[in-house]
């Protein structure tokens, strides 16, 4: 089998918000093809003109080759010998960042195309399931132009949460720093007031999480206000400080007692290691696409448990990423939970209907995937629509 096409869907939906801090707006979903039919399909989340750039761009030396080029005629089977190969062969352009998140993606179209050709999920053939389940949280993010508002919304999504048989949900809590809610601008206390309601409304059976987003400008603002937030018992406190301030995050992590959590924004496992070594971090969380995919998230994971550490994969894109991230958990028995918004629940018309065979939470839990490879189909009329909103976005005509 060798591969013979690659094809980059960049989307965007309509209306889209450049000041909410929402990812799921915008998407590239990437399919490879092969010479007997069969193909695969992955995203990452990045902006999807970039990652396409750096998916098609033409290498003109060898340690700048372009992505695609480097896969058309290989075998789609050899998944992990591909990550190397893409890794090595775009270093000088790539290494961390945008290049390692296109990787990604193509990554995990690989992973599904091998699961579908050799007739497994794919977690059976990175090593084997060590669970029957999978825990879920619900990510509670509102979007809303004032405290009142948000406030109410976010505990009465809280509540709908625990009611739908959520074990675990995690509070968006950003009143403050670069990536406030709408520039809401509020103190600290207000933030503790919006714990205390939303722990009081889940009960204490439920895991409460909390994402900052970096709010915190420094190591002893973040101390201050941990300190306040004792009383809540949270699973973790996730990106309290800038990705780079790791000496920060080492003092946080190490000063006081709720586990922090990080790395969403990091590519390859050494960045993560990084963070789990000079950070101190509890709790990893490689965002599955933009690490590098399932061959590099699964080497995270691996890294994180020899340091008794525990993994929480980020996510905020499509049932791709779902379904990525179900696996991975799937061959992680340090994986308590994965981040999941039921197609339902969101707002974002994009992950309600790009893709079709979804995972579905029972009971509080998703069922083990049975399906070839990653078990999500792409659903055609959708990705259609998307693009051409994305093409209008940039001014592009349609071929």
């Amino acid at each position: 089998m060798q591969i013979t096409g690659i094809d980059c869907h960049v989307l965007v939906q309509p209306a889209f918000d450049t000041t909410a801090a929402s990812s799921a707006q915008d998407d590239i979903v990437v399919e490879i093809h092969t010479d007997e039919g069969i193909s695969g399909i992955g995203e990452t989340d990045v902006n999807p003109w970039i990652a396409r750039a750096c998916i098609e761009a033409p290498g003109t030396h060898n340690m700048g080759l372009g992505l695609a080029e480097m896969l058309i005629g290989a075998d789609p089977l050899e998944v992990e010998d591909l990550w190397e190969r893409l890794y090595v062969g775009s270093a000088m352009n790539g290494r961390r960042g945008a290049v390692i998140n296109a990787i990604g993606a193509l990554d995990l179209a690989l992973h599904d195309l091998r699961g579908k050709a050799l007739g497994k999920p794919c977690h059976e053939l990175l090593g084997g399931a060590v669970r029957d389940e999978i825990t879920p949280y619900a990510s509670l993010q509102p979007e809303t132009t004032s405290f009142d508002e948000y406030l109410y919304s976010i505990v009465e999504w809280a509540t709908k949460a625990v009611d739908a048989g959520f074990k675990a949900v995690k509070a968006e809590v950003t009143l403050e720093g670069p990536y406030a809610h709408n520039g809401l601008r509020e103190p600290w206390e207000r933030s503790t007031q919006v714990l205390a309601d939303v722990r009081s409304a889940i009960g204490d059976d439920a895991d409460l999480l909390v994402d900052v987003q970096y709010a915190f400008p420094n190591a002893d603002t973040a101390l201050g206000v941990l300190e306040d937030w004792r009383q809540f018992n949270l699973f973790f406190v996730e990106t309290p400080l800038w990705p780079d301030d790791l000496d920060g995050y080492r003092r946080v992590s190490t000063e006081q007692p709720i586990p922090i959590a990080a790395g969403e924004w990091l590519t390859t496992r050494f960045e993560h290691l990084d963070l789990m070594e000079r950070g101190q971090i509890q709790v990893c969380q490689p965002d599955i696409g933009r690490v590098g995919g399932l061959t590099e998230a699964r080497r995270v994971a691996q890294l994180a448990e020899e340091r008794g550490l525990r993994v929480v994969p980020h996510l905020w894109k499509t049932g791709i990423s779902i379904a990525a991230a179900a696996h991975l958990a799937a061959v992680s028995p340090n994986c308590d939970y994965i981040e999941f918004l039921p197609a339902e629940l969101s707002e974002s018309p994009m992950r309600k209907d790009l893709t079709s065979d979804e995972l579905r939470m029972v009971d509080g839990v998703i069922p083990l995937p049975t399906k070839p490879g990653l078990g999500v189909e792409l659903n055609r009329d959708a990705v259609d629509r998307y693009a051409a909103e994305a093409r209008e976005v940039a001014g592009e005509v349609a071929v």
